[in-house]
């Protein structure tokens, strides 16, 4: 691996604990409640089986899996992995764990139906590489839906040490560039999605511009047909 992907390991892992106490809550009533929704929306359970990248402690996984899926999670975070599998223990979920790159993954070319990536590619190196990665493991006219961080998110803190030259583990792409780099390496977008921090109403989003309302999101959602030919 990179020397980011090993600092991004190594603090992963530091967060893992940390990450796994809040998860229940972020993927329920939190930012990440609308997340499989949407997903289950554009990804049928005979559609393949589906890939989990960057799967954290498996929450996502499991709750793909306890709808019908067969799920592949991979985190790059080896104590994010134990926690999955704890998760796991003991069920029939069709589901799997290991470590794993975003960027180099160990499955042939269109391997999945769906590919769920939230987040995971503004602490990726390269998104374009990450991004070209997910389009090789899709099969034609799959989806991906992919979670970029919007302007308001707090953990675009990560990227802050850049300003005093000190390397970092997350790059500072923005949701509209997530989407044209989509556009332009094969995908077609069928859904965008923001979810806003609290204190943005409704009523005002609904009535701005998709670039406005990316503006203003904490994570912007898209999903993403692979183009086929």
């Amino acid at each position: 691996m990179s020397h980011w992907s090993v600092e991004a390991a190594k603090q992963w892992n530091q967060f893992a604990a940390d990450w796994h106490a809040r998860s229940t809550a972020m993927w329920e009533t939190g930012s990440r409640r609308t997340v499989l929704p949407m997903f289950m929306r554009h990804v049928q359970p005979d559609a393949g089986p589906v890939l989990d990248a960057g799967c954290g402690d498996g929450y996502a996984s499991c709750k793909l899996a306890a709808n019908g899926y067969r799920v592949e999670g991979v985190d790059i975070a080896e104590e994010m992995i134990r926690l999955a599998h704890e998760r796991v223990r003991g069920t029939d979920l069709s589901v799997r764990f290991q470590t794993g790159d975003v960027s180099a993954l160990p499955f042939a070319d269109a391997s999945f139906g769906g590919i769920l990536c939230i987040n995971v590619t503004e602490f990726t190196p390269s998104p374009l590489t990450a991004l070209r990665e997910l389009h090789r493991l899709l099969i034609p006219g799959g989806v991906l839906l992919l979670g970029i961080l919007g302007p308001t998110a707090g953990p675009r803190a990560h990227s802050y040490r850049r300003l005093y030259g000190e390397e970092t583990i997350q790059n500072t792409m923005m949701p509209w560039e997530a989407k044209q780099l989509a556009a332009e390496n094969g995908f077609r977008l069928l859904e965008e999605e923001p979810v806003y921090k609290e204190g943005v109403p409704a009523e005002l989003a609904g009535r701005l511009s998709a670039e406005l309302r990316e503006a203003l999101s904490f994570l912007t959602l898209f999903a993403l047909e692979k183009v086929p030919g």
